[in-house]
């Protein structure tokens, strides 16, 4: 009989949120486990029943919804399925609008 090896604990990856996202987890900042950043979002939106609404739409990405793992865009890297190390972060920012106006004198 071959006896199965536990699993290794996934690390924690700090997660930071922005906007509407923040205000909706009533949090800015937490700490999520998983290898991959589609592990993390997963864990995210478990944690915060709806906010999968938010951030996917068929699986995907929202296209307006920006991910961020340790400031690079994880759609330049492997998408949803990059690999995530101890240490990493990742910055979820939805669209954000709004800005500077000038008044004209």
């Amino acid at each position: 009989m071959v006896q199965k090896r536990d699993a290794e604990p996934m690390q924690k990856i700090r997660v930071k949120l922005f906007a509407n996202l923040r205000e909706y987890t009533k949090t800015k900042e937490m700490e999520l486990d998983g290898d991959t950043a589609k592990d993390v979002l997963a864990r995210l939106c478990k944690k915060f029943p709806g906010l999968d609404a938010m951030i996917f739409k068929d699986g995907e990405l929202q296209h307006h919804i920006n991910v961020f793992l340790n400031g690079k865009n994880i759609l330049e890297l492997n998408g949803i399925e990059t690999s995530l190390n101890p240490d990493d972060e990742i910055a979820i920012f939805p669209p954000v609008s709004g800005g500077l106006c000038s008044k004209s004198e």
